[in-house]
């Protein structure tokens, strides 16, 4: 299973806490204001979801693909 995460980058004020919490490591450290999900890590995302429940500003979605 494989899992898409999704950024709301009008939402996202990049406080990196989605970086802080992925066990994963899918998240780039917050660069102007922004993260980013780290293309070559996008297959490694486990679902686990604590970047979606912890963000501040509900700026992130994770979808089943």
């Amino acid at each position: 299973m494989s899992f898409l995460i999704d950024i709301d980058m009008d939402k996202c004020d990049g406080c990196g806490t989605c970086y802080e919490v992925c066990p994963s490591g899918n998240f780039s450290e917050p660069e102007g204001g922004k993260v980013k999900v780290l293309e070559d890590m996008r297959d490694e995302c486990v679902g686990c979801r604590a970047c979606e429940t912890q963000c501040p500003n509900e700026a992130i979605v994770i979808t089943e693909e």
